[in-house]
C-alpha cells in the first residue's frame, strides 16, 4: 500500500499530509524528463541496467533541479482538512476481479468513507458489485516486475488524487482480501502517524547486489532500498515494484513510514512468487491466524541470512500487523464470503 495524505492530528508530520502526491509528481516529472541514455533500471525497466552500464554519472538537468524545488515546496503545504474523509481502494488487475463480491460485503454499510478505483491490465472487467461500477480507470498493459506496473500505480494514484476527501491510499491486487471489517481497517489507517510500506535494507545479492552506480545522482546506494521479494535467480534484475516506491518513500523521510506492510503474505517457499492459498487451506484458524501476527520478520539474502524482525507498532503502540492478505485462488471466493462475518468481527 502506499500511504496517506492525511493523519490523526496527533504526531502527524506535514510532509506526509501530501506525501502520495509529492511522489506522483516527482515520479511523473523523472519520467518524461529523465533523458533515456541516464536512466537506471530505477526508473525503467531492467534491459535499461545492462544497457549503460559504465556511463559516468552527471549532473542534475534544469527540468531535474525545477522538480526537486517543487517537491519541497509541497512537502511544506499545511493539511488538507476534509469533513467527510475516505480511504482509496486502488485495485491493480488484468481484468475481473475475483473477489469482488467479497469487497462488496467489506465495502457494504460504509458508503462514502471509502472510494474504488480499478486498472485492469488486459480485458474490460465484469463488475458484480455497485460500487465497482463505473470505477474503472484508463488502463495500459502491464508486465510483471517492469517499469510497466509502477506506471500504472501512478495512474491509479492520479485518478484518486482528484478527490480531496481520499485521504488514505491502499493499493490491491486481484489476490488480495481483507482480513478485518472496515471500520477496524477505517480507524487503523485514517489514524495513523506513518505510510505502510515495506522497506528493508539487504546487503546481499538480492537487495544493494542490484544497485548500479547509472542510479546516480539520483539515487546512492545508501539509500537503496527493497520490498518483500524472495530471492531471484539469474543475475541482478532490478525488479521495479520491489524497489521503486520503496527506495522513494526512504529517501523523501525515513521516519514516515512503517517499514511493514499492511498485507500479509508468506513467503516461506522461497519462490519467485509468495505462497497462494487454495479452497483446503480457507479455514478460520488461518485467518485468525494472519490477522494476530504482531511482528513483521525479513530474511536478507546474503550468506548470513539474517533476520530482522520489525514489530508493528501503531501510534506507540504494538498492534495487529495485517489488514489484508494475499495471495488467495479465485476458486477460494466461496468459502471465504461463508467465513467472512466471523472472522473479521473482531
Amino acid at each position: 500500500m502506499f500511504g496517506t495524505r492525511k493523519r490523526s492530528n496527533i504526531k502527524r508530520p506535514i510532509w506526509t499530509i501530501l506525501l502520495v502526491s509529492v511522489a506522483s509528481i516527482f515520479l511523473t516529472v523523472a519520467y518524461f524528463y529523465l533523458p533515456r541514455s541516464s536512466a537506471s533500471c530505477f526508473l525503467f525497466d531492467s534491459e535499461a541496467c545492462g544497457a549503460y552500464e559504465g556511463v559516468a554519472t552527471r549532473e542534475l538537468t534544469d527540468a531535474e533541479t525545477e522538480s526537486k524545488v517543487v517537491v519541497k515546496e509541497l512537502l511544506k503545504t499545511r493539511p488538507v482538512h476534509t469533513k467527510n474523509p475516505k480511504i482509496a481502494f486502488l485495485f491493480l488487475t488484468p481484468g475481473t476481479l475475483p473477489f469482488e463480491k467479497l469487497w462488496h460485503a467489506f465495502f457494504q454499510g460504509h458508503e462514502g468513507r471509502f472510494s474504488v478505483y480499478v486498472h485492469a491490465s488486459k480485458e474490460k472487467p465484469a463488475h458484480v458489485s455497485r460500487y465497482f461500477v463505473d470505477r474503472d480507470v484508463h488502463s495500459e498493459s502491464v508486465a510483471w516486475g517492469r517499469i510497466s506496473m509502477v506506471e500504472a500505480e501512478k495512474r491509479l494514484l492520479a485518478n484518486a488524487l482528484l478527490d480531496p476527501d481520499n485521504q488514505h491510499f491502499v493499493l490491491l491486487s486481484e489476490s488480495c482480501i481483507p482480513v478485518r471489517h472496515f471500520e477496524f481497517v477505517y480507524n487503523y489507517l485514517l489514524y495513523t502517524n506513518v505510510s505502510f510500506l515495506d522497506c528493508f535494507v539487504d546487503p546481499g545479492p538480492h537487495g544493494n547486489g542490484r544497485y548500479i552506480e547509472h542510479m546516480l545522482p539520483e539515487v546512492e546506494i545508501r539509500d537503496f532500498r527493497k520490498g518483500s521479494q524472495p530471492n531471484m535467480e539469474g543475475g541482478r534484475n532490478c525488479y521495479a515494484d520491489e524497489h521503486y516506491l520503496q527506495t522513494f518513500f526512504h529517501m523523501i523521510d525515513p521516519g514516515g513510514i512503517a517499514n511493514w506492510s499492511v498485507t500479509f503474505v508468506d513467503w516461506s517457499e522461497g519462490k519467485w512468487h509468495p505462497r497462494s492459498f487454495a479452497p483446503a487451506d480457507i479455514t478460520h484458524d488461518l485467518l485468525m491466524k494472519i490477522s494476530s501476527v504482531t511482528e513483521c520478520p525479513h530474511y536478507t539474502s546474503d550468506a548470513q541470512r539474517s533476520l530482522v524482525i520489525t514489530p508493528c507498532i501503531w501510534n506507540g503502540l504494538q498492534r495487529p500487523c495485517y489488514l489484508f492478505a494475499r495471495k488467495f485462488y479465485p476458486e477460494t471466493l466461496e468459502k471465504l464470503l461463508q467465513l467472512f462475518s466471523n472472522f473479521t468481527t473482531f
